[in-house]
């Protein structure tokens, strides 16, 4: 990217940050991976309930080793060995944990989060429940409203994220929605944030790099 491009690009991630702001939302921008790592990690102590929702962006910036490390009661649903049951019980504890770490399908200039999901445990955790919601985005996550959110998932996260789970939906295999029936899909709770009631319950880290799907 050359200077020019980015300097477009951060008056961009300033708007967003500035109107997350106003809808209540702490946020912050960080350059790399690495110091999204170093951010998340200011919100927690040790000793605290910590769980995830399910992200490639947690992956990519170390966060979930990160949580592994032992000083944290993580509620981890990417632990080996689980049962279906055991599974869905991290989810429901995940509700009372201190902080919940996520990534974002999309983030409006205007400051709003957009999520879909299929079972609805990672948008209802941000929306009620944990005590803190981290979300660390990159930058492509950015769109300018809420019309090219739905645009980005249906076109970029929901394709990418069927055939990263194997799911057998029409959009794995054609590259974006279908607005399909199948008993895989896994877009079924559409859901934006806006203006917050607890201020700074939600922190969004912006990352200077394309991170996730």
């Amino acid at each position: 990217m050359d200077k020019f491009a980015r300097e477009n690009l951060m008056l961009r991630i300033r708007k967003t940050i500035e109107n997350l702001k106003k809808n209540k939302m702490d946020a912050y921008y960080v350059e790399t991976k690495e110091d999204a790592l170093k951010k998340a990690a200011e919100f927690i102590k040790d000793g605290d309930t910590v769980s995830v929702g399910g992200s490639m962006t947690l992956f990519e910036t170390g966060i979930i080793d990160y949580l592994r490390c032992g000083r944290f009661n993580f509620l981890d649903r990417y632990k080996e060995g689980l049962t279906k049951e055991e599974i869905e019980k991290i989810y429901r504890d995940s509700f009372f944990a201190d902080a919940y770490f996520v990534s974002t399908n999309a983030i409006t200039e205007e400051g709003e989060l957009y999520n879909v999901d299929g079972r609805g445990n990672r948008v209802s955790a941000m929306i009620f429940g944990p005590k803190s919601v981290i979300v660390i985005a990159g930058y492509n996550k950015i769109v300018s409203n809420r019309e090219a959110a739905i645009e980005r998932v249906r076109k970029i996260a929901a394709p990418a994220n069927a055939a990263r789970l194997s799911c057998a939906t029409p959009c794995a295999k054609v590259g974006e929605c279908m607005d399909c029936r199948s008993d895989a899909r896994i877009c079924c709770s559409y859901v934006f944030l806006g203006q917050q009631r607890e201020k700074g319950r939600i922190k969004v880290i912006i990352v200077g790099e394309p991170l996730g799907y």
